[in-house]
């Protein structure tokens, strides 16, 4: 568990001053390209040659949401020294959670080979998800639908065992609609694909929001115990949504998030 004190102390001159409010200022322009069932924004600068980068998927209780509710993640992470893409995947009722993380693999495979002509490095891709987004991210992330990928950054889901999530009692509406069939739940949980084997390092955040810091703690422990390099981070300060949108904004979040891509991409 990061220790908020320790980390701000720690991880102080990992962000430029001004990089939260120069993003706030001015929102990069995307490219836009079709993946195949959706597009996604590749967001970079001119000249820019073997960067990290993120591929962002958002939330939005797999069933609203788009590519561009990015909030000041692409200037921030831009300023920050890396690329950012952010992703649409098809939406419930025309499209089920396997598929939306079929979507998610396709998009993948598409910057993994294409990114270089951006300034992106292929084999320095971070992966992270809000909510749902977190959802998918782990899940195709753990099945090893995204190979190569060197990090994961799960944002703030309940999501991880729905077996659990049903005996718990925190099939929610949203949930249940997300995942009506019991059949696919073991499937469709992340935490059925932790296995034995080691996974890359993953960045797992909680909000105050009912039952997530439980769900993350299990999830955590159930990664740490294959040899994976996990930092849990205790976002009770922020609400659900928050938790997403301060990022970028030189909060605790931001620096520890930052930390952790810095360790792991390099």
């Amino acid at each position: 568990m990061i220790d908020r004190r320790t980390l701000l102390l720690m991880s102080m001159a990992l962000l430029p001053a001004s990089a939260s409010a120069a993003s706030r200022r001015l929102l990069p322009s995307p490219q836009t390209f079709d993946y195949g069932p959706a597009r996604l924004d590749i967001y970079a600068r001119a000249g820019a040659s073997s960067l990290p980068v993120v591929l962002f998927i958002h939330g939005g209780a797999w069933r609203a949401g788009n590519r561009t509710n990015v909030d000041v993640k692409p200037g921030f992470l831009l300023d920050n020294g890396f690329c950012f893409v952010s992703i649409d995947y098809r939406m419930l009722p025309k499209a089920d959670v396997a598929t939306q993380a079929d979507d998610v693999e396709q998009a993948y495979r598409y910057v993994r080979a294409n990114i270089a002509r951006y300034g992106g490095d292929p084999n320095r891709i971070a992966v992270m998800g809000h909510s749902a987004g977190s959802h998918l991210a782990a899940l195709t992330g753990l099945r090893g639908g995204l190979p190569g990928v060197a990090a994961l950054v799960l944002n703030d889901t309940r999501a991880y065992d729905l077996e659990a999530l049903a005996r718990s009692g925190g099939m929610t509406p949203a949930y249940a609609r997300a995942f009506p069939d019991p059949s696919q739940w073991r499937a469709l949980s992340p935490a059925t694909h932790v296995g034995s084997r080691k996974h890359p390092p993953t960045f797992i955040a909680y909000s105050r929001a009912s039952g997530r810091e439980a769900a993350s703690r299990a999830f955590a422990e159930r990664l740490r115990a294959t040899g994976t390099e996990v930092t849990l981070f205790d976002g009770s300060a922020y609400s659900h949504m928050s938790i997403n949108r301060d990022f970028g904004e030189g909060d605790t979040l931001t620096r520890a998030v930052m930390t952790f891509l810095k360790a792991a991409l390099g």
